[in-house]
């Protein structure tokens, strides 16, 4: 970028209006870089939660969204794309100063990435067909697939426009109207795709923004019994208490929470290929990444040598200002988060965790960083091997027979994603089918398109973004049978 974008203080966006706060209140964005003030956003009210929901609801029964055909919301929703890639440096800039994204990544990666995904449900919107059925009725049957209604989308800090578009995208494709409330942290992006989604021609109300608290305004939207579906991003913990809130009013909710990925590498594995995929699985966005693979479970002959190449190789891993483009990893989101993760590796070191690399704080421009970090020979059972870290911090174990190595990766309450690296092709269908988890990567991590399903199981949650696996969590299917008798 030759000068970085403008930050404007950001508003609710509430029936194709910005506006303040019922209340007024506003807060402070940080850029977890330099801990400094980035911008600062309007802090919404329950009141203003449900300014939200009726203007979506009375956009949605207007039917200026919902009664379009597929073929005409899907050229909408092709001009979003090619506005975002007109304002691709914007988009960056602000996930970059909002999260401490790397810029490279927040361009090539994020911004990239949400581009993609708004062109797939573009093509998909022109197919929500049903389908006719032979009964031996005396009738002509057949399905509809129609939208659900108001859809509340609930992202988290991390992924912040990936995460959005995940959920905003398919829901409009399907012809909802939609409420986002984005992360507290991490709001900037998803007030630009308020701006960009109203450019492109989408109706007033058909998506608002409210920034502000996830419990309050979260819990008052879930809550809410105008809307009629939930899609959530965030942990376990949280995803549990939506579920349970969400059963109360009994609307849908799709949920992907929590992961602790195991990467398992295999003694027959291409040894530079490998631990390429492993190290981009762990430092990727900082190690702030559901389906990061922090767990790295190694083939007890290669053990000592994969641990020697993970203390040299890591280490060399730019770290540092995230604007600057040979940067790799940035800050973590927040002080919070940079307490949380020190916290874990300190007490892991305390029980006795070697340490192959890193292991501290960084002093660097007053941001949120720590180093990139490898610890070693710590129990299965192991906090900082069971539960999520959501850091730059990977934990290294050995195993004996493909059977132990199976049994460790499945062990967690988790199933978001999982690895393997092999060079042998049978070893691979074996283990991948034999491990619980949403998604698998061979030789690979975090290889993902929008027309590949992601989602976790058991705590990490259940339904499916991407792929038309998503497009069908937003529509409900109609059954229509009309008598062919006299």
């Amino acid at each position: 970028m030759a000068t970085a974008p403008k930050l404007v203080p950001g508003k609710l966006f509430i029936n194709g209006e910005w506006r303040e706060s019922s209340d007024g209140q506003r807060r402070d964005v940080i850029n977890p870089a330099t801990g400094e003030v980035a911008s600062s956003i309007a802090w919404a009210t329950a009141a203003d939660v449900d300014a939200a929901v009726a203007a979506a609801r009375a956009a949605f029964d207007k039917g200026e969204w919902s009664g379009l055909s597929g073929r005409e919301r899907s050229r909408i929703l092709l001009r979003v794309s090619q506005i975002m890639r007109e304002r691709s440096d914007e988009l960056a800039y602000a996930e970059s100063i909002d999260v401490g994204k790397p810029i490279t990544f927040a361009n090539n990666v994020d911004v990239n990435t949400a581009i993609e995904q708004y062109e797939y449900v573009a093509s998909m919107a022109q197919h929500l067909d049903g389908a006719t059925r032979e009964t031996p009725l005396p009738a002509f049957a057949f399905t509809r697939r129609e939208p659900l209604g108001v859809v509340g989308a609930i992202t988290p800090f991390n992924f912040p426009l990936i995460l959005s578009s995940t959920k905003i995208a398919p829901a409009l494709a399907a012809g909802n109207t939609v409420v986002h409330k984005p992360a507290s942290d991490t709001p900037l992006t998803a007030l630009i795709m308020a701006d960009i989604l109203t450019a492109a021609g989408v109706p007033a109300g058909v998506f608002n923004v409210i920034t502000g608290s996830g419990s309050g305004l979260g819990d008052h939207l879930v809550g809410h019994p105008d809307v009629n579906k939930i899609a959530f991003t965030g942990s376990t913990e949280v995803g549990q208490h939506v579920a349970s809130l969400a059963g109360q009013t009994l609307k849908p909710v799709t949920a992907e929470l929590g992961g602790n990925a195991a990467n398992i590498l295999f003694a027959d594995a291409d040894l530079d290929q490998a631990i390429g995929a492993v190290i981009s699985g762990f430092v990727f966005n900082t190690g702030q990444f559901c389906m990061a693979g922090p767990r790295l479970l190694v083939e007890r002959p290669l053990y000592e040598t994969v641990l020697g190449i993970l203390g040299q190789a890591v280490p060399g891993v730019p770290v540092g200002d995230p604007l600057k483009p040979e940067t790799v990893i940035g800050p973590l989101s927040s002080q919070v988060q940079l307490e949380k993760v020190a916290g874990i590796v300190d007490a892991a070191i305390a029980r006795g965790a070697r340490v192959v690399a890193g292991g501290k704080r960084m002093e660097l421009n007053g941001g949120f960083y720590y180093e990139t970090t490898v610890l070693a020979d710590l129990p299965n059972d192991d906090v900082a091997v069971a539960e999520e870290t959501f850091g730059p911090v990977l934990t290294v174990q050995p195993f004996d027979t493909e059977e132990e190595a199976i049994q460790m990766a499945n062990s967690t309450p988790y199933g978001l994603a999982a690895g393997l690296q092999t060079g042998n092709i049978a070893r691979a269908h074996r283990v991948s089918a034999a491990l619980d988890a949403g998604i698998v990567w061979v030789n690979s991590w975090a290889l993902l398109d929008p027309a590949v399903p992601f989602g976790g199981v058991k705590a990490s949650g259940w339904g499916r973004e991407y792929g038309p696996e998503a497009l069908e969590a937003y529509t409900r299917t109609k059954s229509v049978v009309i008598s062919t008798q006299a």
